[in-house]
């Protein structure tokens, strides 16, 4: 099931002026019967642009694989592309009123990374602000059925960087991509989230309320026109543009047969960084974050991990100034640090932190609660405590 999303109210259309005629070339080559983005990049790579395509004669375009006589015919008849145009600018003020906007990569604000990739995206449909497509970038992905421990670093690590001025990029699925854009927004940075359908079709539905902060807040983005509806073989296709806008992609959870893993090969063969974040070895979601660690992807003990890897000089001089790896941010009492040895950030029962404390139960009970109201722990279904992250030994 989808949901249409509404646009926020401090969203501002943009304006119905007549679109470029660049835009409304690439976009007419896409809507010609049977040619998709790789034919598309395929044809403009031959004849240098858009509107050389458009112009070639017959049996040159004969001579680019993919090109059958009805296309090559298709493309020479003038009626047919004045069809095609028409539906290119149908579309872009159709987005305009949908205050979306249409990029494609003649456009100055389409990202140069992008433009890097093998295949990239022909067109961009884009709700929200697309000057966050200029801010350096790190992609999170990850398991949809996360664990606790999962969406927790996700979650974390995606604040984190956005406080350093990093913007997060991921996907919009549940588990550790909705964890990554919520992290995001709770850092106060804006978030891309990249999707496998148009960008007015909320999925899944239990996200409702974080696209509209996305689309309020930072950028949702597909190739996919407006309507499309989230088809399956589309996730792994958007996987390329989640890495193609990054610097590098963290993997923070994945099984042996997680697209995660996909998304991660995708990074590599664009020349980005793939980053890994080590899970419990009993796990199967940690399995194929393990796996890319063997591969030689880069441990992630913490967000400067990433940052000095990826030389994000800029940013790092410009972050906040939280308190260094294993420095506690607030001032615990000496009972209170004793019980904090205790935890990690794996869940611990009480009987547990009774037994390895050596506190009676109700001491441990009301160490807890000052330990939660000052941040350092989180209380789990259970009965059971975690130590939030930047509480680490």
């Amino acid at each position: 099931m989808v949901s249409q999303l509404s646009g926020p109210d401090q969203i501002h259309p943009p304006s119905l002026s007549s679109p470029g005629q660049p835009l409304l070339d690439w976009l007419a080559l896409l809507f010609f019967p049977g040619v998709g983005c790789t034919l598309v990049n395929r044809l403009v790579e031959e004849f240098g642009s858009p509107a050389g395509v458009l112009s070639a004669r017959p049996e040159q375009l004969l001579a680019v694989e993919g090109v059958g006589r009805k296309l090559a015919g298709m493309i020479i008849d003038p009626a047919h592309v004045e069809t095609a145009r028409s539906r290119a600018g149908q579309e872009v003020e159709k987005n305009a009123l949908q205050h979306c906007r249409v990029l494609c990569p003649a456009d100055n604000e389409y990202p140069a990374r992008l433009s890097d990739i093998a295949d990239p995206p022909v067109a961009l449909f884009c709700r929200g602000d697309t000057t966050s497509l200029r801010r350096p970038a790190v992609a999170i992905v990850g398991s949809r059925a996360a664990t606790s421990y999962g969406k927790r670093v996700s979650f974390e690590l995606a604040r984190e960087l956005a406080r350093q001025g990093v913007c997060v990029v991921s996907g919009m699925a549940m588990g550790i991509d909705g964890e990554a854009h919520a992290g995001a927004l709770a850092g106060g940075g804006p978030t891309i989230g990249v999707l496998g359908c148009g960008v007015d079709v909320i999925y899944p539905p239990r996200h409702a309320a974080l696209f509209e902060k996305v689309a309020a807040h930072g950028l949702l983005m597909s190739e996919y026109p407006l309507g499309i509806p989230p088809d399956a073989f589309r996730f792994p296709e958007r996987n390329r543009i989640i890495s193609g806008v990054s610097f590098g992609t963290v993997v923070v959870e994945a099984s042996l047969k997680s697209g995660s893993l996909i998304t991660a090969r995708l990074a590599l063969d664009q020349g980005r960084e793939v980053f890994a974040v080590p899970g419990r070895i009993d796990s199967a979601k940690s399995r194929g974050t393990h796996r890319l660690l063997q591969q030689g992807a880069k441990l992630v003990n913490c967000v400067d991990d990433i940052l000095e890897e990826l030389d994000m000089a800029g940013v790092l001089d410009n972050r906040d100034q939280a308190a260094p790896a294993g420095e506690l941010p607030v001032e615990l009492q000496e009972r209170e640090k004793h019980l904090l040895s205790c935890l990690d950030v794996y869940p611990v029962a009480i009987d547990e932190l009774v037994r390895q404390s050596g506190y009676d139960a109700p001491a441990v009970f009301q160490l807890l609660l000052g330990l939660e109201l000052k941040g350092a722990v989180r209380q789990l279904p259970g009965q059971q405590y975690e130590r939030r992250m930047e509480f680490r030994r």
